[in-house]
């Protein structure tokens, strides 16, 4: 099977995610999803950009600016969340914590984010045949 729907590859004993061509890791869902590690720790500021500096310089975390905020991985999000607020200077709006996904793993080997627009025809037409079906497999 190939898709760019992460969701889907889930569900496959084994998985290869490849980048421009070249296969840069395999195994299980879980095995890919052991190499991100801990929680991942969603974060929306008021100044992302500062955000991202004040992280690095006062906890030396490494901070990704996405299109749903700022993009942490951490040991334990629950300890790390109330040190975040007090270190930062900006307001913090939102934070979410959560285990790490495929798309984590994608986001984390490759630099970049899966897109809908990067799926092929097929992906697309799967993905229709599936709402129409009211999400059922």
């Amino acid at each position: 099977m190939t898709t760019h729907y992460m969701d889907e590859a889930e569900y496959c004993e084994r998985i290869a995610i490849i980048d421009h061509g070249s296969i840069v890791a395999e195994g299980t869902p879980d095995q890919l999803k052991g190499m991100v590690g801990g929680d991942v720790v969603t974060a929306g500021t008021a100044d992302d950009a500062a955000a991202v500096a004040e992280l690095s310089e006062r906890l030396q975390v490494e901070a990704k600016r996405t299109e749903q905020g700022l993009l942490i991985e951490v040991p334990d999000g629950a300890a790390f969340v109330p040190r975040m607020i007090q270190a930062l200077s900006v307001r913090v709006n939102t934070v979410t914590i959560r285990r790490p996904s495929l798309d984590d793993v994608f986001l984390k080997l490759t630099g970049r984010a899966i897109r809908d627009d990067e799926a092929g025809a097929m992906d697309n037409l799967r993905a229709m045949a599936q709402m129409w079906r009211g999400g059922r497999r």
